[in-house]
């Protein structure tokens, strides 16, 4: 069943079961009003009787009768009695029917009585008079009840289906309206394939559930764009940076193998066979981090993170594995107020993105120190990462980020060329940006910028 239609029968039970309780409730209010209304014509028969038997001593009980009948229209099946302080009949209407002691004295202790006798309804009051005190009691059948009820119930019951029906296709309609917005979304992303994932569903000007599902559903197809771009780039690309340092380890094992050679010779290829080890346990590396990263690629996980903190890791790091002074720290313009310093993101993930950028730098130094800067104000946290090294031409500024890209093809040098593409990705990930000032041969500086109010609204 249809969202549509199930919410249809949800709106129509609900305000059916309303309506049905108005309808009952007015059914109850109307037939107590027709019972009431009968028993408020049996005390005005009583009142007539006290006017015309008490207050005009001259009139007999036939004359009374017969004004009665003239002046009023009689009850059907009306019976009426008037009992002095003996209990004893002083006017009736009909002989065979009398009423018990009790009910008389009832009457007189409670000053009135209402109440059903079989198909009968009887009404007594009790007047105080100058002649005697009295009861009259006055009892006539209600011939038009049963038939009043049958007609209010009919009538109950159409207005019921009626408003039922009524009900579901208002509700139907209403739902249309309220769920165009997901049959809009169900449509555009039936169109979305694994050749298209480039395609966005367009996001609507509301702030509302369907909002959050357009967003979360975009963040989502970012994420299988990525992971389907890094599988075909990795398809492409990965085979062969592995395969070529091991076919170079396999040559130089197998030239060593064709004859005996002299220990110096030895030496060469043994180390040849370390360096192109060494190059593939880094490019294996860069993989591992880089399915590290896709396997965090979530906002979920983000905690508070002091960046300057951070960076006085990463040059005791630098400081084991290049020297003392290889990373130079420069704090420029920092903020008395921590909080300024703090950013959510995850540490781990930091850490890799700013070490690949310094771990570049340094490979295209050529010895020479890099420096890293830091500032912080109200509106942004900056860090600057400098080099000295041959620089980077604007044609390959715009594909230093892609995934396997080196600039230097220069086997000299190791690398992976995933490492930058890293550090993009993770600082993308953090809503961060990086920016990239080179000039050839005079060295490079990469800016990672992360806006104060983005990391705020982080949390």
């Amino acid at each position: 069943m249809k969202i549509k239609t199930r919410l249809s029968l949800y709106f129509t039970l609900i305000s059916s079961g309303a309506l049905l309780l108005v309808l009952v409730a007015v059914y109850v209010a109307v037939f107590s009003f027709f019972t009431q209304d009968f028993y408020n014509r049996l005390q005005e028969r009583t009142h007539l009787a006290s006017q015309f038997y008490l207050k005009a001593d001259e009139l007999t009980s036939d004359s009374l009768i017969r004004v009665q009948q003239k002046y009023l229209e009689r009850l059907p099946d009306e019976v009426m009695k008037i009992y002095d302080d003996y209990n004893l009949s002083a006017f009736n209407t009909e002989s065979n029917i009398y009423w018990t002691k009790d009910i008389i004295e009832q009457v007189r202790r409670d000053g009135y009585i209402e109440y059903e006798e079989g198909p009968r309804k009887v009404f007594g009051k009790y007047y105080h008079d100058n002649q005697g005190n009295y009861v009259i009691l006055a009892s006539a059948v209600d011939a038009n009840l049963r038939h009043r009820t049958i007609v209010l119930a009919k009538i109950t019951t159409v207005l019921f289906f009626i408003f039922g029906i009524g009900l579901f296709f208002a509700g139907r309609i209403f739902a249309q309206k309220a769920l165009s917005p997901v049959d809009n979304l169900v449509k555009q992303i039936s169109n979305i394939q694994a050749s298209n994932l480039h395609l966005r569903v367009d996001e609507v000007n509301t702030k509302d559930e369907i909002a959050e599902l357009v967003n979360n559903f975009n963040r989502l197809l970012e994420h299988l764009q990525n992971a389907f771009e890094l599988q075909q780039t990795f398809v492409a690309n990965a085979s062969h940076e592995l395969r070529t340092p091991l076919t170079s380890i396999m040559g130089e094992v197998d030239v060593a193998l064709n004859k005996k050679r002299n220990m110096a010779e030895y030496e060469r290829v043994l180390h040849s066979i370390a360096n192109d080890g060494a190059r593939l346990q880094e490019t294996i590396t860069s993989l591992m981090e880089l399915a590290q990263v896709d396997l965090n690629y979530t906002r979920a996980a983000l905690t508070p993170i002091r960046v300057d903190e951070l960076l006085w890791e990463l040059e005791e790091y630098w400081a084991n594995k290049k020297g003392p002074g290889q990373l130079q720290i420069k704090l420029n313009n920092l903020p008395e107020d921590e909080s300024l310093l703090t950013m959510p993101a995850h540490k781990s993930m930091l850490f890799i993105a700013l070490n690949n950028i310094i771990d570049n730098a340094f490979k295209y130094s050529a010895g020479q120190p890099v420096v890293l800067g830091f500032e912080a104000n109200t509106n942004a946290i900056r860090i600057g990462i400098t080099d000295k090294g041959q620089g980077i031409s604007k044609e390959d500024i715009e594909k230093i980020f892609r995934p396997f890209f080196r600039v230097n093809k220069d086997r000299s040098i190791s690398g992976s060329g995933i490492g930058l593409y890293i550090a993009h990705k993770i600082i993308e990930l953090f809503k961060g940006s990086i920016k990239v000032a080179s000039k050839p041969g005079k060295g490079s500086t990469f800016t990672v910028e992360f806006l104060t109010h983005n990391s705020q609204n982080q949390f």
